[in-house]
């Protein structure tokens, strides 16, 4: 408590002094060390003590820790007494380094003036560390590089150095060495931060001017905010306007994490805090927008963050229709805390009621799935992932195609677009010729080859709905975890794509529907029909698995049907009463083979799209 006290007295006293902040967040590819470095600065300047310290203090949800990936970019306000004898204030920002995630990036690194690159000194340049670079160059950043894991036997510095000049083009002659694990080189890493790092820029006695960075819903205390001040004073009290909805707000309580959450009295320019005003629903507190003094309101809106764009869709089932209304909160709930997520609801004529979600990528997806699963107790089934397709009718109309089930009969079809993006793989160079034989099978286009030392930087441009099912784990495993790949959408482009339908005893199955190329059309189809055989029960007729392109059956498997063996309790007796028992069996499986339903267990949806390369 003692420590709590200090720090907001501290706080309140100095919280004008803008040449003494400094905000900057820390970017690297996945498994780079960026929660750990964080871990060490915050245990460096005292924000927690050894007792509190644990591994990834940031990332607060299970998930994240068992995974060993940081999901949500969490910020934190750190003391930091340098060599000259002066007190600063730090705001770090911790980001994630999957792809999936880069809105969080994009988000955090307009709320600060500068970067703490972060670069593996044994794996060196990655595709996500080219991509997070370039977002932080874009938003007019001074950048720190720091070479991480220096203790290990396979680093090698200078070798990280020139690939960091020769790669990215920053210079890195002045990169520093440092061992998150160990601790090796934090105090340099925060002596850098505070000599290059510009102070953030703003005046006090203008209107009140703050960028709303982020929005997330607490049990106890509503909607909570994360803000950076640009101009002006937010204070306690003080009755704001949300510029782009028009709300106003009297704020409650104004604060910082210090990791812990510390109330204040205001904020000042260049600060980054929180604020909680009563703002009962997180659609209200948009991020991006500005916010302002309803009294004296500022004359310009700040730029704020272009939209999230999903890439992959999935329909969401509840296993049991009842939770429908409970699916429902759920999805609001999350879509609260990760403002990239969409979703809209749609309905099934094999699983009811459902929800359409829009993701970022496929470990987007999963988190999601995932956090349904733990944090709501909900039973889900989710139909195939795809991609958002163009079409175009024969009567001139144009719309989106979201769902396969729904693509309109291809007599009434004149143009089919799908979305192509433009990969980065890295990979080292003995693995290129399997990784260069995979992107050619996915129907890709070379753009560029280029070698750093032992390591190739390849560019393709790629079909969507190629990556979206098992593209990263083929690549992980050809390469032996080695690769990594980043993409950007580039174009639609027209192709030769129709709808595989999958029929159970004649009836489609919408959730296994899929878009496909036409070449592909036939193996894909064979290889869920196969996979069908495996995983649907047998019943007491035979059930007929099919993959169809329109009326065109073009595979098919047969499950057996089970026998009763109806003469059991025939002993002796003449060989025509068993004859009549089985007549009598004969006929009534015509009957049921006319009537039959088939269950098809909720597992069987997901393992059957789960094909590899069959």
């Amino acid at each position: 408590m003692q420590f709590k006290t200090h720090i907001e007295s501290y706080l309140i006293i100095n919280m004008t002094d803008i040449s003494h902040i400094r905000n900057f967040s820390i970017i690297a590819h996945i498994d780079h060390g960026k929660s750990t470095i964080a871990d060490r600065l915050i245990q460096f300047c005292g924000g927690l003590s050894d007792r509190e310290m644990k591994q990834q203090v940031l990332d607060s949800m299970d998930i994240e820790r068992e995974r060993g990936i940081t999901i949500k970019a969490q910020t934190v306000r750190l003391d930091y007494r340098a060599e000259d004898g002066k007190t600063y204030v730090l705001n770090l920002m911790d980001t994630p380094g999957h792809v999936d995630f880069g809105y969080e990036v994009s988000r955090s690194l307009s709320a600060c003036e500068g970067s703490l690159l972060v670069v593996d000194a044994s794996q060196g340049v990655e595709a996500q560390t080219l991509a997070n670079v370039y977002q932080a160059i874009e938003a007019d950043h001074e950048i720190v590089p720091v070479l991480n894991k220096i203790d290990l036997p396979a680093a090698e510095p200078d070798r990280v150095k020139a690939q960091i000049e020769e790669v990215i083009g920053l210079d890195a002659s002045e990169a520093i060495a440092a061992s998150a694990k160990t601790g090796d080189g934090i105090s340099n890493i925060l002596e850098a931060l505070v000599a290059k790092l510009p102070a953030p820029r703003g005046d006090s006695e203008a209107p009140l001017q703050a960028l709303l960075v982020d929005s997330w819903y607490d049990v106890y205390l509503g909607v909570m905010t994360l803000v950076r001040v640009r101009h002006g004073v937010l204070k306690k009290g003080m009755k704001i306007r949300m510029m782009a909805t028009g709300a106003t707000h009297v704020i409650e309580r104004v604060g910082v994490f210090a990791p812990k959450p510390v109330a204040l009295d205001m904020l000042g320019p260049g600060e980054i805090g929180f604020i909680n005003a009563g703002v009962k629903q997180v659609a209200d507190a948009k991020v991006g927008d500005t916010i302002t003094e309803e009294r004296r309101q500022c004359a310009a809106v700040l730029s704020g963050f272009a939209p999230s764009v999903p890439v992959v869709f999935c329909g969401l089932f509840p296993v049991d229709t009842n939770d429908f209304s409970t699916l429902r909160e759920a999805l609001d709930k999350l879509s609260l805390n990760d403002s990239s997520f969409s979703f809209e609801a749609e309905t099934s004529a094999a699983l009811g009621f459902g929800f359409r979600c829009g993701f970022l990528g496929l470990l987007h997806m999963e988190v999601i799935r995932e956090r349904l699963g733990r944090e709501f107790d909900l039973d889900l089934i989710s139909t195939a992932p795809s991609v958002v397709y163009q079409m175009e009718m024969t009567d001139g109309k144009r719309f989106e195609l979201h769902n396969p089930a729904d693509m309109p009969d291809v007599t009434r079809l004149a143009l089919v677009e799908e979305p192509w993006i433009k990969a980065t793989i890295m990979t080292p160079d003995e693995f290129l010729g399997s990784v260069l034989t995979l992107c050619t099978e996915r129907r890709g286009e070379q753009l560029d080859l280029i070698y750093a030392g032992n390591r190739a930087m390849v560019v393709y441009r790629l079909p969507l709905n190629e990556v979206v099912f098992d593209f990263y784990d083929r690549l992980k495993s050809i390469t032996r975890g080695y690769a990594s790949f980043d993409y950007t959408l580039d174009t639609y482009r027209p192709g030769d794509l129709v709808k595989v339908s999958i029929l159970v005893n004649g009836d489609p199955v919408d959730a296994l529907s899929m878009i496909v190329h036409r070449d592909q059309a036939e193996g894909k189809g064979r290889a869920i029909c196969l996979r069908l055989k495996d995983l649907v029960p047998r019943q007491m007729f035979k059930v007929a698995l099919q993959a169809a392109i329109g009326g065109k059956v073009i595979a098919r498997e047969t499950i057996a049907a089970l026998r009763k063996d109806v003469t059991a309790k025939c002993y002796g007796g003449d060989i025509s009463r068993k004859k009549k028992l089985l007549e009598k069996q004969k006929e009534g499986k015509k009957k049921m083979r006319q009537f039959g339903k088939v269950d098809i267990p909720q597992n069987a949806f997901f393992e059957a799209l789960k094909m590899g390369d069959n």
